[in-house]
C-alpha cells in the first residue's frame, strides 16, 4: 500500500481506490442544530486513517477568538438526547448516552484511543484527516464520534476540559 515515509502521492492513489469501511454522520445537537458533516474510516496496513468534512461549526468573529473545537470517539452507542431507560429528555445540547472517551486501556487523558486532533474552523467549516494505530476500525463500530463546543486543553483529566457536546454521530459500517 505505502511505505512507512507515507509519501503522499501513494496514500492519495490508495484512497481514492478504496473505500471506507465506515462512516460516522455527525449532527448537531438541539443547541447547534447547523453542525453536520461526515467522518469516514479506512483501515490501512498503518492503522485507522480517518478523514472528516464539518460544516455549521459556530463561528467566532474576534480575531483571536476560539474556533476550535475537540473531536473525540465515545464510548457509548447513542446520539439520543434522552436518556436511555426513563427517556427522560436530556439538558438542551446534551448526548447523555454518549459516555466517556473510548479508553480501552485506561490510558490517561489525551492517551485515550479515542482522543484526536482538533478541528481547526474555517468559517465554520473544518477538513482533515488523521492515521493512528490507537485502534482499528472494528473497534470503534457501534461507538460514537463527538464534537466539543471548545478546544481540548490536552491535560485537564479525564477528557480535557473541551466544552459541551455540541454533535454526535454513530460509527456505522458501510456495506
Amino acid at each position: 500500500m505505502f511505505d512507512s515515509q507515507g509519501q503522499f502521492t501513494e496514500l492519495y492513489d490508495w484512497i481514492t481506490k478504496t473505500n471506507p469501511q465506515a462512516v460516522a454522520e455527525v449532527q448537531g445537537s438541539s443547541a447547534e442544530e447547523d453542525v453536520n458533516g461526515l467522518v469516514y474510516f479506512y483501515q490501512t496496513e498503518m492503522g485507522a486513517l480517518l478523514i472528516w468534512s464539518i460544516g455549521g461549526l459556530p463561528v467566532n468573529e474576534e480575531d483571536c477568538g476560539s474556533s476550535i473545537f475537540a473531536m473525540h470517539i465515545h464510548e457509548g452507542e447513542s446520539c439520543s438526547s434522552t436518556y436511555e431507560g426513563d427517556k427522560t429528555p436530556a439538558p438542551t445540547g446534551a448526548f447523555p448516552n454518549a459516555g466517556g472517551h473510548y479508553n480501552p486501556y485506561g490510558c490517561p487523558h489525551p492517551y485515550h484511543a479515542g482522543d484526536l486532533p482538533p478541528l481547526f474552523s474555517n468559517g465554520g467549516y473544518a477538513f482533515g484527516a488523521v492515521l493512528t494505530s490507537r485502534f482499528g476500525v472494528e473497534e470503534v463500530l457501534g461507538k460514537v464520534v463527538i464534537i466539543h463546543g471548545g478546544p481540548d486543553d490536552f491535560k485537564t483529566q479525564p477528557s480535557g476540559n473541551s466544552g459541551p457536546m455540541i454533535a454526535c454521530g454513530p460509527i456505522r459500517r458501510i456495506e
